[in-house]
């Protein structure tokens, strides 16, 4: 039967998608040929020829992978031999999240809720090393302000193309590797930024997740409004950039198997959990800063305050049961919030110390009230 125009070529991008590390031409002519029907082996070699290195990436001889997928760290980081922590409906495993997510059984988590790193570079040991002496380094580190001490921030906007390119390679691995441990209609809800959005929301739907919009986590930051540096008082009605008074939440989704109802049946995943009989769950969700005695429970420069968490976790199982899943952990937050809705959770954290931030801070943190700061 005669393929249709590009049939071939998008039935070998399916193929390598669920296999990040690559597969050999005959591999893939075999899973090519379950998809749309038999196809010559020579055609397959062809298609993956002419497509190199625009779409696929040859690893070895006669062995291919979606170019971008075969993500290479920045900088070599030491690895830790596996840990794990367990408090209650919790479990916080020290770990690489790419290493684990490939060993993760198929169709084995119903919700992500992660603050990733954002453009990789701040997370890397040199970097790290330098936050936690005070030196900066890509971190700003804020002079303090009427008498607080303010938290690092990242420095977004002097990522050279090189780690934008990295960044979006990451989320494209990153993805693809996420993607067969959903359910069907598991939602992913990922933290990013005005600036790096873009990379980010482009590189997930390339990994084959079904954007749904974003979640406006509305708060007010110090970042933004400035006027132009050593030019303040000339160009003294100017803001460089807007005063950054939200931040987004990116919404994706595994693609749902049959309608929402078929899906919610089998899987119990394909929606939000409504607020209340009344109120669905919305889009816009009224935050703070994270607060002086949150941080001190869990010093971590991306930390999100509780009072957000636990609404946005609450929201990504409909039906109030399943496991959300942080694959960048950092010290447990979403764990927390997890756990004092009542739902089953794991985090995975490569970093040593914020693995042990996390061990002491998901307790307290999952105990915290919120009525008394």
């Amino acid at each position: 039967m005669r393929k249709r125009p590009g049939e071939v070529r998008d039935a070998i991008v399916s193929v390598l998608k669920a296999r990040p590390h690559g597969a050999s031409v005959a591999e893939i002519t075999q899973h090519v040929a379950t998809l749309i029907g038999a196809v010559p082996a020579s055609s397959v070699r062809s298609y993956l020829q002419l497509n190199t290195p625009q779409l696929f990436a040859r690893t070895n001889r006669a062995q291919y992978a979606l170019n971008g997928l075969e993500y290479r760290p920045l900088a070599s980081t030491k690895s830790f031999a596996s840990r794990s922590f367990n408090f209650e409906k919790a479990t916080l495993i020290l770990g690489d999240c790419f290493a684990w997510l490939e060993q993760r059984p198929s169709n084995s988590i119903h919700a992500v809720v992660t603050d990733p790193p954002y453009g990789l570079v701040e997370y890397s040991e040199l970097e790290q090393k330098k936050l936690r002496a005070g030196k900066g380094g890509i971190w700003r580190i804020p002079p303090s302000f009427d008498g607080t001490k303010r938290s690092p921030l990242p420095r977004f906007t002097v990522l050279k193309q090189t780690d934008l390119d990295a960044l979006e390679q990451f989320f494209t691995a990153w993805g693809a590797r996420l993607l067969p441990v959903l359910v069907p209609g598991a939602n992913v809800v990922v933290a990013s930024n005005p600036l790096l959005s873009y990379l980010v929301s482009g590189a997930l739907a390339r990994a084959g997740l079904e954007r749904r919009g974003e979640i406006a986590r509305l708060v007010m930051t110090m970042r933004g409004g400035d006027r132009p540096k050593h030019a303040h008082e000339e160009f003294s009605g100017v803001s460089v950039m807007p005063r950054s008074m939200w931040e987004p939440w990116l919404v994706f989704r595994k693609p749902l198997e049959g309608r929402a109802q078929d899906n919610l049946r089998k899987w119990g995943t394909g929606g939000f959990r409504r607020i209340s009989a009344e109120r669905p769950f919305g889009d816009v969700i009224e935050s703070s800063p994270t607060r002086s005695s949150e941080r001190a429970l869990a010093p971590h420069p991306s930390l999100k305050p509780q009072g957000f968490l636990r609404q946005l976790v609450r929201g990504v199982l409909p039906l109030g049961k399943g496991i959300v899943l942080d694959p960048f952990a950092g010290a447990g937050s979403t764990l927390a919030a997890s756990e004092t809705i009542g739902y089953e959770s794991i985090g995975v954290e490569k970093d040593a110390a914020y693995f042990n931030v996390a061990i002491k801070a998901i307790p307290k943190l999952a105990k915290l009230s919120l009525n008394t700061d």
